[in-house]
């Protein structure tokens, strides 16, 4: 592949994420490569519930758990989630816990709420979309021993 997909990016050979809307690219490589930097592979963490863990940017590997009906995400030091840099708003997004689902919803940051390399105002999340926030690239698992 040398162009991405979805923005029509030139890409480097062994890249994971275009370098141009940051959109991952493992789905549709044809080999797996071994975890390496900025990858946790995060995809085999068994877990009880649904949870963000971070793979790309500031604080690779933490993981966030959904443990409740809301959170909120931001710089703000109060949020649920805090993500410590200058690219997330004090108040950038939520999460919506309603049964077996959960979806993602901006609130109105300046640099915008990705899942998947695309800005959303609300999005449903499945098991492996990648959410961006700023700097930050987490993968969302469903739970339920992935």
């Amino acid at each position: 592949m040398d162009n991405c997909p979805a923005c029509g990016a030139t890409l480097v050979s062994g890249c994971h994420d275009c370098p141009s809307c940051g959109r991952c690219l493992d789905e549709i490589t044809e080999s797996f490569p071994p975890v390496g930097e900025g990858e946790t592979g995060a995809e085999t963490i068994p877990s009880e519930g649904p949870l963000l863990v971070v793979r790309k940017g500031p604080e690779v590997g933490e993981r966030f758990y959904i443990d409740r009906a809301t959170l909120t995400i931001g710089r703000d030091p109060g949020s649920d989630i805090f993500l410590n840099d200058i690219t997330v708003s004090r108040h950038h997004a939520s999460l919506e816990r309603v049964g077996e689902e959960v979806s993602v919803s901006d609130a109105g940051s300046l640099n915008g709420t990705y899942v998947n390399g695309v800005t959303v105002d609300r999005a449903l999340l499945r098991t492996g979309d990648a959410v961006q926030i700023g700097r930050f690239q987490m993968v969302f698992l469903s739970g339920g021993g992935v």
